[in-house]
């Protein structure tokens, strides 16, 4: 499986921009999964549903299987963060892994940048970064700089950057 980022500041735009790709590239006939890190406590759970009150209960996993979907969760119960690679490990093949966070992994990203944060872009000090999606143009960068809302010309440098 390819893998390739989309990192950036908080507010920058990276989820709509991964919405936006995952949609895009899908419609090109080409399969994609997406990984999202959360540096905060978050859950996909609701109290009072059966699921969640079998992971209340002490389950390590619960699989919940629907004739729509299923979902795998697992409780870490004190245990460390497992490392990226180890969850791209769990994944189904697909042509494209798109993956929002993990800023200092050492795979490809394109950096998401809005000017109304006030921070200078991540791509001056992280050199995973191949590219950057701006609102606004950065002559000062050596590194491609797209229209942060021109998702096909981001598509298409990412797949030229992973060989699809």
């Amino acid at each position: 499986m390819k893998v390739y980022g989309v990192t950036g500041w908080k507010n920058a735009g990276k989820t709509g921009l991964m919405e936006r790709l995952v949609a895009e590239i899908c419609g090109r006939g080409l399969t994609v999964s997406t990984v999202k890190h959360a540096h905060h406590d978050t859950d996909v759970d609701q109290p009072g549903r059966d699921s969640f009150r079998h992971r209340a209960a002490g389950a390590r996993e619960v699989l919940l299987a629907s004739p729509h979907r299923w979902a795998l969760m697992h409780e870490l119960r004190d245990a460390p963060e497992p490392a990226l690679s180890d969850l791209l490990a769990r994944l189904s093949p697909v042509d494209l892994v798109l993956i929002e966070g993990y800023k200092r992994e050492p795979y490809p990203k394109i950096e998401a940048f809005r000017t109304q944060n006030g921070k200078p872009p991540l791509a001056d000090r992280n050199d995973t970064i191949r590219a950057v999606a701006s609102d606004v143009p950065h002559p000062d960068l050596s590194l491609p700089c797209m229209d942060l809302d021109d998702t096909a010309a981001i598509a298409d440098f990412i797949l030229r950057e992973v060989g699809l």
